[in-house]
Formats: structure tokens, sequence, C-alpha cells
């Protein structure tokens, strides 16, 4: 049984959920913000909060699974990740860290701050920036080693082109993906107002995606040829991405089978982010880690691939009742319960 690559896939799919979970509840955090700052923060309020209120205590449990089989799939990579990822993962902590007071203090505290409200909007930008790191870095070219040594090129990430584009995308993704699915929520919620401002928001950050994405290619054919090329030989995912997306475009566009069109969102990013992840393969971290040089032990692997899926078969089912239960429960949308 080839256990690397499906060791490797379970992880990509956890890493796969964090995307869109968590860019819903970091894309509303900026939306939020920017509303109330705007004027128009009553007209979404309600909406995002009734989204936030269940969910935004397990929006990390996708990303705690994945570093923690990360590590145990692939040892060696506490080696060359736990220096070159000491400063922007430390930043990343503390933007969780502030998240998590916004949420205690806001939710519990019964407390409005404009204040409160930046920082929830701020570190729903900053959080993915700092995280794209991890996939910028696994490119190669940013890492410096020798011997037992293992530095981060701060001058080579801070001046590259590709690094940027992928901060760029992370960014702009995290705005359309929660964009699209806050108009399907309002939508359901029949709350006109809500739904038409999202709307926009929606159709308006559906254009910088694209053009973050573009970014990436054409950075990345500079960066890393190798990589680029096994992508165009996966051109079909991608391909079939830009399908999805269009498709998505035109259902918000029209109004129309809104729940389709996040289904489509979902879709989009989906053959984006398994073809870019398949088109990486065998590396992990290029060109020091491939998913077959450093790979843990069979029995090891055996048990981390049994415990991910069943956490997996735990949290779907979960998270599938929570939307039941709360999100699409008809009196709890419209704000009855």
């Amino acid at each position: 049984m080839d256990y690397e690559l499906i060791g490797i896939t379970v992880l990509w799919t956890f890493l796969y959920g964090y995307l869109i979970v968590a860019s819903i509840d970091f894309g509303a955090g900026f939306f939020n913000y920017y509303s109330a700052l705007t004027g128009r923060g009553p007209i979404v309020k309600k909406v995002i909060n009734r989204y936030l209120s269940p969910v935004w205590e397990v929006t990390n449990v996708f990303l705690i699974f994945f570093y923690i089989g990360l590590v145990g799939f692939f040892p060696s990579l506490a080696f060359y990740y736990g220096t070159a990822l000491l400063v922007p993962g430390s930043i990343a902590i503390i933007l969780i860290a502030l998240r998590g007071s916004y949420y205690a203090f806001h939710h519990y505290g019964n407390r409005e701050s404009l204040w409160y409200q930046f920082l929830y909007g701020a570190t729903g930008l900053l959080i993915p920036a700092s995280l794209s790191v991890v996939l910028t870095l696994s490119e190669g070219g940013f890492i410096d080693v020798s011997g037992d040594e293992v530095q981060l090129n701060y001058a080579e990430l801070f001046t590259s082109t590709y690094a940027w584009a992928v901060v760029f995308l992370a960014i702009v993704s995290v705005l359309y993906i929660s964009a699209s699915f806050l108009t399907f929520y309002a939508h359901k919620a029949g709350d006109s107002s809500a739904f038409n401002l999202l709307r926009k928001y929606a159709l308006f950050w559906s254009g910088p995606t694209i053009l973050a994405s573009l970014l990436v290619f054409v950075s990345l054919r500079e960066h890393n040829p190798d990589h680029f090329q096994r992508m165009l030989d996966m051109s079909w995912l991608f391909g079939l991405s830009l399908l999805f997306f269009a498709g998505a475009v035109y259902l918000i566009w029209k109004k129309k089978r809104l729940g389709v069109s996040f289904i489509l969102v979902m879709l989009q990013f989906a053959a984006a982010f398994y073809g870019y992840g398949a088109s990486h393969l065998p590396y992990v971290l290029y060109p020091y880690v491939t998913i077959y040089t450093s790979f843990t032990n069979d029995t090891m692997a055996l048990a981390l691939i049994l415990a991910f899926i069943a956490g997996l078969m735990l949290l779907v089912p979960s998270l599938y009742l929570l939307m039941r239960l709360f999100l699409f429960d008809n009196d709890y949308v419209k704000g009855k319960k």
C-alpha cells in the first residue's frame, strides 16, 4: 500500500477544509469592520453574527490536524520548518490569539468597539497572509541549509515576486470565498439589504481572485520552472477550476441558485488546490523533503492514517450537524432563535 500518497492526500484534505471554513470566518471579519467603518455595519452585522456564533470555536481544528500530521508523517520537516517558520509562525500565533480576544470580548462581553472590530478585520487578512508563507517556502529558494543550521533568507523572501503573489492570492481568495458564502446566507435569511451589499462584495472580489491566480502562475514560472511545467501537465484541472468560477459568478450575478453558486466556489478552489498539490509532488519542501525520502515508518504511517481518517469522519458529520441544527435552521437563520 502506498502510505505516502494516502498520507499526503489526507493532510491536503484537512488543509482544504481549513481553507474553506477559515476563509468564511476571516472574510467575515474584514466585511464586518469595513461595513462598520463606512456606516453600513447594521446591514451585515446580524448575518455575520448569526454565522459566527456557532462556528468560530471549531475553525482551527482543521489547521491543528494539518500541522500535527505534517510533522507526524514527515518528521524531518521539523528540522527545516522549525527554524525557518519561527518568526512567521510566531506572528500567526499572536494574530490568532488577538482574534480569539475579539471573540471573547465581543461575543461574551457584549461590548461594541470599533477597535475590537478593527482587530477582527485586520487579523482576518493578516493570518492567511502569514500562513501562506508555508506554501511559499515549500517551492524552495528561501531556506539556506549549512550543516545543522537552517536559516530563512528574509531578503530573498521579501523581494520575491512569487512570495507577494501568493500573499495577494491568499488575501483576495479569503474575501471572495467569504463574500460568496455570506451572500448565499443572507439570501437564505431573507435579509435583502445584507444580500444586496454582500453580493456586490462577492462580484467585486471575484476579479482580483482570478488576477492573483494568474500572477501566481506567471511568477512560479520564473521561481520554480519544474513545478510550473508539472502544473501545465495538469492544466485540465485548472481549466475546470476556471469553469466552476465562471458558473459561480454567473449565478451570483443573476441572483439564482445561490447555494449551488457557493458549491461551485468550493469546487473551483478544490480543483485548483488539489491540482497545485498534485503537481508539487513528490516534493513537500523543494528540494530537501519528498514524500518518499522523509516519510515516517510504515507502522507509524498506518496508525496516523487511521487516526486522521477517523478524525475526518468525526469532524465532517459534526460540521454537518452544526449546520443543520444552527446555521441552516430556518428559525435560526432568520433570527427567530
